[in-house]
């Protein structure tokens, strides 16, 4: 069984931009926190501003909570 590759830092628009091309949509949005939506999975608040750096620890627990996954970056 392959081993996933690390998760590497990234900049917050970057995933989010990778989480709208795996089907995730803007369901609303207040300030930098906006609520994404996607069937079959719960709400996912994403309250992150755009520049910011998400290191790989953020990366894996929203992986687990969105199915995003290294290679979608």
């Amino acid at each position: 069984m392959k081993k996933e590759p690390q998760w590497p830092s990234t900049k917050a628009r970057v995933v989010l931009a990778a989480l709208r091309r795996n089907g995730w949509r803007i369901k609303r949005q207040t300030g930098s926190h906006r609520i994404l939506a996607k069937s079959g999975w719960p709400d996912y608040v994403f309250a992150y501003h755009d520049r910011r750096e998400l290191g790989p620890g953020a990366l894996k627990l929203l992986g687990e909570k969105t199915g995003l996954r290294p290679r979608d970056l």
